[in-house]
């Protein structure tokens, strides 16, 4: 029997200031509609339909809705429970898998993106879950904090990192949720829970990595600290010497990373570490940076999809453009962290256990050897992405209970046109799983419901109860979490913009 949503505790809140309408169950549908209709986009808005970032997906819901405030979004989930749809909510867009599609009610959280609370003293941010990072850095940044760690982008919401488990790098640093203290999170009667490792712990489990299904992250409390630069190191080194040397590599600094450009036999290495000395941010070159860095490459990519044979040169030349010889760059922390994705791309990435990296990556290059060799064989892109996280125990973590190595591939689409990628991708997967890999729960996967028991154990039936529990009726199910996680026959394929 599903325990009753009651059974979370709930305090009044300050995130919602009061409302003059009554509760949605007083309303007939067509009074909840009129209710919406002002923040409902029509269909003739550029966002009434969605794509992710990189064009790879693509859905039109059936009602798309911007509120400017969290009161209205019980009227919306009602609505949608006597609609018989679902809602999904959606920020910058940027997971390159479908994750954030529906056919259902979309809300886009733009406007819910309020500073609610900053305690300098402690270090504490507490902020609307559609605040950007962005934003964020620049909140944070006029307290003199700023974000423990970050992935490659900013781009994306605060409550889109922590329902997906985002991370970045560092053997000492887990997974971006884990830096989270709280969460405000609105189920879908319209009640706003809090939860923490103190209280409405299973809720607070689940919503650090729930994939949008555990309820609307109203708030998120994070844990911060004094801003900070970062002084990073450059290098290039072989892939032999980066194998040999691993463990010295990833410890080597706070915040350790290896790009490897299979074509090359080499990888570049960057150690990152904390420093509050001047910045020293490297000097941008037009010719270098933008005409020859981003626009001929993307021609020769393009290029590449008619002539596969030269895209290991096309890689060649990227790691030329990128020197040889050491160098340190120094910088506010976010623009260390963070990084141009220059095109757009399909990727996938997955997460092993750290003491199989070496074993791994030395598998991946057999392969890639040998793909090179062959005339006809599959050209990767570049780089491959190595990164690093210690073990945590958020239940749907890829990182949970291990110190973990996360690698990931892409395949550029220059122009934004199609390029094959399919078949280089699924031998990469079979790689990752044979090392006990977990994918990264935003980039595109093909794992179901028995695959996740396996991967995550007890952890995966905890999540997947508090989902039934908190939504019984499963308004906030959109097709990615109806297809793996409760194993519903949808296509993977179903909001592809491009068959390649």
């Amino acid at each position: 029997m599903p325990v009753p949503v009651s059974m979370f505790v709930s305090k009044p809140s300050r995130l919602l200031p009061p409302s003059s309408l009554r509760l949605p169950q007083h309303y007939t549908t067509q009074q909840l509609w009129d209710i919406v209709n002002p923040i409902r986009l029509p269909s003739n808005h550029h966002g009434a339909s969605f794509s992710n970032w990189a064009k790879t997906f693509h859905c039109t819901p059936s009602n798309v809705f911007l509120p400017q405030s969290s009161n209205q979004l019980p009227y919306i989930f009602d609505l949608a429970r006597r609609e018989h749809t679902t809602v999904r909510a959606t920020g910058a867009g940027h997971s390159p898998s479908d994750i954030a599609c529906t056919n259902g009610f979309m809300i886009r959280t733009d406007n819910l993106n309020r500073v609610i609370h900053i305690d300098v003293e402690n270090q504490v941010a507490i902020v609307e879950g559609g605040m950007s990072l962005h934003k964020l850095h620049s909140v944070l940044a006029e307290k003199g904090l700023a974000m423990s760690n970050l992935g490659s982008i900013s781009d994306q919401s605060i409550a889109g990192v922590v329902t997906t488990a985002t991370h970045g790098t560092g053997v000492n640093y887990g997974v971006i949720p884990t830096h989270v203290l709280a969460l405000d999170v609105m189920l879908p009667n319209g009640q706003v829970v809090h939860c923490s490792t103190e209280e409405n712990y299973d809720l607070f489990q689940a919503s650090r990595c729930g994939l949008g299904a555990s309820g609307f992250i109203i708030a998120v409390t994070l844990q911060v600290e004094k801003a900070f630069r970062l002084r990073e190191r450059r290098e290039v080194i072989t892939f032999d010497d980066a194998v040999y040397n691993l463990e010295k590599l990833a410890s080597g600094a706070e915040h350790a990373k290896l790009w490897w450009f299979p074509a090359t036999g080499r990888m570049r290495y960057y150690a990152a570490d904390r420093t509050y000395d001047p910045p020293k941010p490297v000097k941008g070159s037009w010719f270098w940076d933008i005409f020859i860095g981003f626009h001929l490459i993307q021609f020769l990519l393009f290029l590449g999809r008619y002539l596969p044979s030269i895209v290991p040169l096309i890689s060649r030349f990227a790691f030329w453009l990128g020197g040889e010889s050491p160098s340190v760059v120094q910088d506010e922390s976010h623009r260390i962290f963070n990084l141009d994705c220059l095109f757009s791309q399909y990727t996938t990435e997955w997460a092993i256990p750290y003491e199989r990296t070496a074993a791994c990556l030395s598998e991946l290059r057999t392969w890639l050897d040998a793909e090179h060799r062959d005339p006809k064989g599959l050209r990767p892109h570049f780089p491959i992405e190595i990164r690093f996280s210690c073990p945590d125990d958020i239940w749907l973590s890829p990182g949970n209970g291990r110190k973990t190595c996360w690698i990931g591939i892409v395949q550029f689409k220059p122009y934004n046109l199609p390029v094959s990628y399919r078949k280089l991708f699924s031998r990469f997967e079979n790689i990752m799983a044979s090392h006990a890999g977990r994918p990264h729960w935003a980039k595109a996967h093909g794992l179901g419901p028995q695959d996740f028991k396996r991967l995550y154990g007890r952890g995966y039936d905890k999540f997947v109860k508090v989902l039934k529990d908190v939504d019984p009726e499963g308004i906030f199910r959109n097709e990615y979490v109806r297809r793996h996680v409760f194993g519903e026959d949808i296509s993977t394929r179903v909001y592809k913009s491009y068959t390649s």
